[in-house]
Parts: structure tokens; C-alpha cells; sequence
């Protein structure tokens, strides 16, 4: 795939190397050294559109000032029938290179010739990755917390799999342990209230109050009537539980969809407690002598494995814990599955147990050697309303949910939003986000887009469609809000590149943002209608690849690209 930036930067280094060599050839520079730098694109474009410091870097090995060196290599660079138009030294002796026509023809050819595929690069060579992310326990509708989670991991995703990596999605679901046996007997309450009334049922400590437990005790009301009254108590909370699980995990599975994320695998915590790999998992760490006994619980020494303290895997009272399970769930992931690197995607609340867990997955006796274990940590969400803060508390039931969210702004605004930088506390303004004006992101990107679908329309109904790459002279694009229109173009390989690589897919919310403004202030300046052929026609293409890559950056992020607005 074309990442014609990065071309760009190699062929440039390329070009250099060969400088040096006609250079040392013709006794201009010293011989026998190899020359070695940094091709980067400077934030100002006045000088040039790529700056190299390989004089400087090489000062030393060659014994001559860099700006020599400099004018030298300037000297001896062959730039006919490149990328490149032109060489000149500036300050210490940095050369400044400008893109030749050559160049923007081919970033207009790359993105015709890949239509939805531009983009994409083959940096992950096929690795597999799994993603595990929202995993919110079944006990109630999904909060704004999972929301930025679903989004944060469903666009790494994204970005990782054009990237080149074979992604797998997955949703762990937390079907067993406290979290659970809480749910059913807040599910019980509310059940023998309906029937005996509020006054005579205690409600549990630390129950689950929202209106969605009342809703699954009025289903069950409505379905069993008070069959389960003088059921004995233990009995009645399984059958709860057993009704109320699978109700929820639907419910989710429904809103996820809705939101534009599907997983590979709803992986289900009670499997590995059923398959006897939790305890397997534990013995291997007995057998290590990484465990001791203390007060009836098992302990594993996780300070001796670099961590700030032991954590337990086993109470007293025989049950495992959380922490035990979460070790035997990622071994399966790289064990039994064979994943090369794994990513978990957690709240700022999990940092300090994403440091430790790294710690424990080290050990030798998970036999982990060599896979990857990285953690992708994202800061809360608060949610602004003009100046009300939005509550957003899940044990209460006083909070917006996900379901809430999406009837509100709809599902462009909440993957656009909620697609911020992970570690950044993200203020989200939901009067900003149903703002129809250039001040809502989302609006603005997805405008540019719709703008130029009408006006690809009506150039059409005159007789001008799109042409070709290949019959577009691109000489004739010359103004400097064309010329930046097509590097931004040209941008989103190394966007996709740099966004897997740092695990940061807001990365992509911004290069939208700039390819819009950047079309935006080239629709303003450059006239298409009415101007001479060559020109009308050479813009219109622009135009078309404008849209083509704003359609492809919005994918990438699960937003839509709609055509009127």
C-alpha cells in the first residue's frame, strides 16, 4: 500500500547516499564514510516540504562544517525524474527539499488506484493481536466509562488491522464470582418487594439499585408470578441469575451493535472455572514456588516478580479470585489461542493493577516468553450538559447510559467524542456535540465531505465528471492551499502507522479534522467552476480524493460519511 510520505523520506535518504558517493568520487567530500540522517517534515512549508539533517549528522564522521557538507551534497544531488523539484541549504546546514509535480501525481494515482483501501500499510506483517475491551460486568446497561472504552478499542482495532496486523475483538464477560451473586440477590429484592412490599424486604448493602433491576424483577413477576416466594433462597437466586445474565448480555450485545462494534468473541469467565484452567493455571505457579499461605489464603509473591505487593489467588474460603482468573485468562489468550501480543484496554482506575498483573504475566512458569502483554489506559469521561454536570453513577441508577447516550446525540457524535487521546480527561459537551456548525468536529469533517458530494453532483450535470489521475496535469495545481491539501492527502498511511504504533487512534479524528479545514480553505481560495480546463479538471480530482480519504479516515473511526447535510 502507498505511504507516500514515508517513500518520500527513504527515496530522499536514498537520493543523499548517492550525493555522498558522486561527492567522495570527485574528491569534493572525504571518502569511506557513510552518511546517515533524519528526513522530517517541518510544521512551516515555507522553505521546503522535507528537511534533512544528514550534514550535520555527518560533520563529525567527514571533519568539515555541516553547512559545507550541505552544499556539497546540494551540489552533487540528481533530482530529474524524482519525487523532488529542488535542494537548498539553510541555517547550519539542514537541506530543504521541494515535492515535485511527479510527487502529487502519484498521491493522486495511490488514492484513486486503492478507493477504500488507501490507507492502509503492512507495518504489522500479519502479527496477531487480540483486543479485549468494554468487558463490562452483565449486572446493568452499559455506562459512559464503557462507552469511551467500546470506542477507544474498536478504533485501535481499526487502525491496527489496516496497519497489517491480524486483529481479533474480544468481550470478556464477567458471568461469575461477587459481582454476580450481588446481582441476584438485588434482582430477589426487588422481586419480593413487587410482592410483599418495599417495606418488608430489605434491600442487599452495596445492591444494584438502578431501574433496570426493577425492570428484570417485573419481567420475572410477570412471568412466573410468586412461584419463587418460598423457593429456598439459594435456589431463587441461581434461577435469577440464570434469567437475568443472559437478558443483559442480549441487551448489550443489541447497544453495541447499534454503536458500530462487533466482537469476535464473547469469551465467558464462568468457561475457564468450568474447564478446570483456573485452577491448572494456579498449580503452575505453586510449582514455581511463587505462592505461600497466610491466614488460610493463598498468596502469590508478586514482589518477587518486580511488583509493589503480593496479591492473593485464593481465599480462605476456597474460592479464586479475580486476580487468579485474569492470570489464567491471558495465559489461554497466548497459550491456547496463540496470540502474539495482547492488549487490554482499562479505566484510569486499573493503572496501578496494570503495572502489577504485567509483573505476575512475566513469570517464567506461564511459559510467556517472548508475547506481548500491553495495556492501552484511558482517563474518565465527565459529561457537561451547558453548566450541569451529567451524573453518570452505575450503582445508584442515576446515570446516562450508553443506550441514553446514543438517543440523544446519535452514534457519529459518541465515536467521534469519546475518540479522544486515551490519556486525556475527556469534558464531553453534549450541546457541543448536536451543534450544526464548523465549532462541533464531527460536523465540521462530516460537512466537507457532504460539500464535496454536491459538488462533484453538480459539475456532473454540466458535463464534468471526474477524471482520470492519469489525464490530470498536475503542474497546473500550484497555490499553496492545493499544494496542502495534497499533503494532507497524502498523510493518512503514516496516520494509520503512527496511530498502531503508539496505540493512539485519535490520531485519526485529527488528521480528519485537518483534511477538512484543509479542503475547506482550498474550496474558498480556488475557484473550480468556470476556470480554465486543465485547472477545473485537475481540481475536480482533487476534489474526488479529498472525499475518498474522508471517507476512509471517518471508517477507520466507525463514523459515517454522508453525502448531503
Amino acid at each position: 500500500m502507498a505511504n507516500r510520505i514515508e517513500q518520500a523520506k527513504q527515496a530522499l535518504d536514498a537520493l543523499l547516499s548517492e550525493a555522498y558517493a558522486r561527492a567522495a568520487a570527485a574528491g569534493a567530500l572525504p571518502a569511506g564514510a557513510e552518511i546517515h540522517g533524519i528526513v522530517e517534515q517541518p510544521k512551516d512549508a515555507a522553505n521546503g516540504d522535507f528537511a534533512a539533517n544528514h550534514a550535520m549528522a555527518s560533520a563529525k564522521a567527514l571533519r568539515l562544517p555541516p553547512r559545507k557538507i550541505a552544499e556539497t551534497l546540494a551540489e552533487y544531488l540528481r533530482l530529474e525524474g524524482t519525487w523532488f523539484s529542488s535542494a537548498t541549504v539553510a541555517g547550519p546546514g539542514f537541506l530543504n527539499v521541494r515535492l515535485s509535480p511527479r510527487w502529487y501525481a502519484d498521491v493522486l494515482a495511490a488514492v484513486e488506484g486503492e478507493g477504500p483501501d488507501f490507507g492502509h500499510t503492512d507495518d504489522g506483517h500479519g502479527e496477531r493481536v487480540m483486543i479485549e475491551f468494554v468487558s463490562a460486568n452483565p449486572t446493568g446497561p452499559m455506562t459512559i466509562g464503557n462507552a469511551r472504552g467500546g470506542v477507544l478499542g474498536d478504533a485501535l482495532a481499526s487502525v491496527l488491522d489496516r496497519a497489517g496486523y491480524d486483529v481479533w475483538r474480544e468481550f470478556y464477560v464477567n458471568d461469575a464470582g461477587n459481582q454476580v451473586e450481588l446481582f441476584g440477590q438485588s434482582i430477589e429484592a426487588r422481586y419480593l418487594q413487587l410482592i410483599q412490599g418495599e417495606d418488608a424486604v430489605a434491600f442487599p448493602d452495596n445492591g444494584y439499585h438502578g431501574d433496570d433491576i426493577r425492570a428484570l424483577a417485573q419481567l420475572l413477576y410477570d412471568r412466573d408470578g410468586d412461584r419463587w416466594v418460598d423457593a429456598p433462597a439459594e435456589e431463587r437466586r441461581a434461577a435469577f441469575v440464570a434469567f437475568g445474565l443472559p437478558y443483559n448480555i442480549a441487551r448489550m450485545q443489541r447497544d453495541l451493535e447499534r454503536y458500530r462494534i462487533r466482537f469476535d468473541q464473547w469469551f465467558l469467565e464462568s468457561s475457564l472455572h468450568e474447564s478446570g484452567y483456573v485452577a491448572e493455571t494456579v498449580q503452575l505457579l505453586i510449582d514455581a514456588g511463587l505462592t505461600y499461605e497466610k491466614e488460610g489464603a493463598l498468596w502469590l509473591k508478586n514482589t518477587d516478580l518486580g511488583a509493589d505487593k503480593d496479591e492473593v489467588l485464593r481465599r480462605a474460603n476456597g474460592f479464586y479470585t479475580y486476580y487468579a482468573v485474569d492470570v489464567a485468562y491471558h495465559r489461554n489468550k497466548f497459550i491456547e489461542r496463540g496470540f502474539d501480543r495482547v492488549i487490554d484496554v482499562w479505566g484510569a482506575d486499573h493503572h496501578g493493577h496494570a503495572v502489577r498483573f504485567a509483573a505476575t504475566m512475566n513469570a517464567p512458569a506461564l511459559g510467556l516468553e517472548g508475547r506481548k502483554l500491553d495495556f492501552l489506559i484511558m482517563q474518565m469521561v465527565r459529561l457537561v450538559r451547558g453548566d450541569e454536570v451529567v451524573k453518570v453513577s452505575k450503582r445508584t441508577g442515576k446515570a446516562l447510559t450508553l443506550a441514553d447516550l446514543m438517543d440523544e446525540i446519535g452514534v457519529d457524535a459518541c465515536r467521534f467524542f469519546f475518540n479522544a487521546k486515551p490519556e486525556t480527561h475527556l469534558e464531553f459537551d453534549l450541546d457541543l456535540a448536536v451543534r450544526e456548525d464548523s465549532e462541533n468536529p464531527v460536523y465540521y469533517v462530516q460537512y466537507a465531505h457532504a460539500r464535496i458530494c454536491t459538488l462533484i453532483a453538480a459539475l456532473a450535470e454540466t458535463g464534468h465528471a471526474v477524471p482520470a489521475a492519469a489525464d490530470v496535469d498536475v503542474s497546473v495545481l500550484t497555490t499553496e492551499q492545493e499544494r496542502a491539501l495534497l499533503k494532507q492527502l497524502a498523510a493518512l498511511p503514516e496516520e494509520v502507522r503512527l496511530a498502531a504504533r503508539d496505540y493512539d487512534p485519535s490520531r485519526i479524528n485529527r488528521y480528519a479534522i485537518e483534511l477538512a479545514g484543509c479542503f475547506h480553505r482550498f474550496y474558498s481560495a480556488c475557484r473550480i467552476k468556470g476556470v480554465e480546463e486543465s485547472v477545473l479538471r485537475a481540481r475536480l480530482k482533487l476534489a474526488d480524493a479529498t472525499r475518498q480519504a474522508l471517507q476512509n479516515a471517518l471508517a477507520i473511526i466507525g463514523v459515517t460519511a454522508p453525502e448531503k447535510m
